[in-house]
């Protein structure tokens, strides 16, 4: 089992930028990836960026490309999500996700954290 908390978030004007960050508890020594993912209103979830423990590879969504960065604090078990530029499309309820088993990085994790929102005004 992997348990993950969130924090950051919140409201912020275009152009801003927000921190968003996750930080993993239980069986974190098995950890193939963590990642973003998140759902706007009225739309499925979408994956934004991951980051493979093993290696350190990273990988974004084209839309978040060169605006979003994800990082890992290895002491701390912790992912956390630079967001700049922010857009207004950008707004949504943002998910910290973890993975154990190998799989692609876009596809769905086995877990899942609460749900932190973002939004983003014009």
């Amino acid at each position: 089992q992997v348990h993950l908390v969130e924090s950051g978030g919140g409201l912020v004007q275009t152009g801003g930028s927000l921190r968003l960050s996750c930080a993993a508890s239980g069986r974190t020594f098995s950890m193939y990836l963590m990642g973003w993912f998140r759902q706007a209103p009225g739309k499925e979830r979408e994956f934004v960026a991951a980051f493979r423990w093993s290696g350190g590879n990273t990988y974004y969504t084209d839309s978040v490309k060169g605006r979003f960065t994800i990082s890992r604090d290895n002491t701390k078990n912790t992912v956390a999500l630079q967001m700049n530029s922010l857009k207004p499309e950008d707004t949504a309820v943002y998910y910290c996700a973890a993975q154990i088993r190998p799989i692609y990085y876009s596809d769905p994790y086995d877990y899942w954290g609460q749900g932190t929102q973002v939004t983003v005004s014009s």
